[in-house]
């Protein structure tokens, strides 16, 4: 084994454990110390912040924030310091600054939101402005804490929308406003802890490949659960994976002692939404085999998805529901998200079956919030878990943040024709095909009606049955090492993609982020990864010839 062999193997094996988010920051350190001749930038492909950002109703925002500053000017207006805004009549001074500003950037939609409130919802004048202004100004603290009324109301139905459930008169679900899904996860796991659904060592199930915190931190210390994977290992007809899961994976479900199930949906990295044939085979394990399960579900890719259904949706007693307007409106920086969860649901019903112990235990955590802590619904529970219970009444997400929600939600509940989802899925499946275009023996599916498009994960042994045959997927198990793919991805190439094992999909698969680089980039990637893949090819005929003699 020569130097560079040797430095290369002992580099694999020291970062072989980490993230795949981390060992990105280790491709990245190669791309940039090669000195690959007209090459000038790397193309990070690894992680899936969106390159677009929904323009109209970002103008909008920022409109509404020049009418609210007119409004505290109105009230005490001394050099730099303003007062606060007043309710009364608000909505007729509103009416006039549209009409004195009508060439201000997004002030028709800003004007359309303001009048789908009160014509869908029937919310007051003056209320449903006030609470625009007010929390755009943000000189209050959130009030209720869990999340401002009216903006609730639009939030709720964007979510239900857009998850494939049915809008109705009243609302199905209580929602928090979170900083982002990052936060919610973190609330979720804390509060199943605090109030005893889940203990130290509970056995939770996983539907694996799944975004990596789902991995991590349930072997945190303070939680050491027993995790039960269930892969998406289903192949079509050709030995290529559909990313659903198998009945026999389902079944594992059936087991009473899992007390949790996570699931993103569509997942990551595959960016595949579970068909219905499986969602009804889980809906009738639950119902039949273990109807206490609770269930997360992660739902951040749902825009991108085909007559999408979340188990939020079609299984709402059992299912808390996650979901972030990142990726869709290219709002990272935001940390925009909500936790949904219906108004009956098995989390209130099994803090009500708890032990006299546990019981207790949660009203003495409780007490000082209300006379009756016992019935505190879950979702008012991760609210008051979210700030230690102490702070409880500085809780929930900045007001600013809120009304930036219920912008981008009421601009897409009047998107009727989903001119701009429509944008985003043509983005994301122009990219993908890019990238399938230039590799060969591998084509893009035909029928993939259940992917979004937004990251694809690549097997690199299914392609090497597909071109060379079963010999060259066993050389490569034998012989090579994902991670060294990677590696020589970005020191080749200065091409910075993500390792499918990390997610706890096929050791041999990358995942390819969509999102985040132009469209003639993808172009590159595609070459690159063929023209590596077939340097890998052309290494193992040299193999064989070399045994053979």
């Amino acid at each position: 084994m020569n130097e560079h062999s040797k430095k290369r193997k002992e580099l694999i094996e020291k970062v072989r454990n980490l993230s795949p988010f981390e060992l990105k920051d280790e491709l990245i350190s190669l791309a940039l110390d090669s000195e690959k001749k007209g090459v000038k930038i790397f193309l990070n492909a690894g992680r899936g912040n969106p390159n677009w950002t929904a323009s109209t109703p970002r103008d909008a925002f920022f409109t509404l924030g020049h009418f609210a500053v007119s409004e505290t000017r109105r009230i005490w207006c001394d050099g730099d310091l303003a007062g606060m805004p007043e309710k009364l009549e608000i909505y007729n001074r509103f009416k006039n600054f549209v009409s004195n500003h009508k060439d201000a950037p997004g002030i028709h939609l800003l004007d359309e939101i303001v009048q789908y409130g009160i014509d869908k919802y029937d919310f007051d004048n003056d209320s449903w402005v006030f609470e625009l202004v007010d929390g755009i100004i943000g000189d209050n603290y959130p009030v209720p804490d869990r999340m401002l009324i009216r903006v609730e109301r639009a939030v709720h139905d964007y979510l239900i929308k857009e998850m494939g459930g049915e809008i109705t008169d009243t609302s199905s679900h209580d929602l928090f406003a979170v900083e982002g899904g990052t936060a919610a996860m973190c609330y979720i796991f804390d509060s199943l802890m605090a109030n005893h659904l889940l203990e130290k060592e509970s056995h939770i199930a996983l539907m694996v490949p799944i975004f990596t915190p789902y991995l991590e931190i349930p072997h945190l210390s303070r939680y050491n659960f027993n995790v039960t994977e269930v892969f998406a290992s289903q192949l079509n007809e050709e030995g290529r994976h559909t990313w659903q899961y198998p009945k026999e994976e389902l079944a594992k479900l059936a087991n009473p002692e899992i007390k949790l199930l996570c699931l993103v949906n569509p997942s990551n990295p595959p960016s595949v939404a579970i068909d219905d044939q499986s969602m009804n085979y889980i809906k009738n394990i639950v119902k039949e085999k273990n109807p206490n399960l609770m269930i997360v579900t992660d739902d951040v890719y749902g825009t991108f998805a085909n007559n999408f259904k979340s188990i939020m949706v079609t299984m709402p007693y059992n299912t808390l529901g996650v979901y972030s307007f990142s990726k869709y409106f290219g709002v990272t920086g935001w940390r925009l998200g909500v936790i949904a969860l219906a108004h009956d649901n098995v989390f209130n019903k099994l803090i009500q079956e708890l032990s006299e112990e546990a019981k207790s235990d949660l009203i003495a955590r409780y007490n000082a919030l209300t006379t009756d802590p016992q019935n505190i619904p879950f979702i008012d529970r991760i609210v008051a878990d979210s700030r230690q219970v102490a702070l409880n009444h500085t809780a929930g997400l900045s007001t600013p943040q809120q009304v930036q929600m219920a912008i981008f939600s009421i601009f897409a509940l009047l998107d009727s024709n989903n001119t701009y989802k429509q944008q985003t899925k043509d983005i994301c499946y122009r990219r993908k095909k890019l990238v399938y275009d230039n590799l060969s023996g591998l084509p893009m599916k035909k029928k993939d009606e259940h992917s979004t498009s937004y990251y694809n994960e690549y097997d690199l042994l299914v392609w090497a049955r597909l071109k060379y045959g079963e010999d060259f997927a066993k050389y490569l198990q034998e012989q090579r090492d994902p991670i060294e793919f990677l590696f020589e991805l970005a020191q080749k190439y200065k091409i910075i993609l993500l390792n499918g094992g990390g997610f706890d999909g096929p050791k041999w698969s990358i995942r390819v982020s969509f999102a985040n680089l132009k469209d003639e980039q993808y172009i590159k990637i595609g070459k690159a990864i063929n023209e590596l893949f077939e340097e890998y090819a052309e290494d193992w005929k040299a193999f064989k010839t070399h045994f053979k003699k």
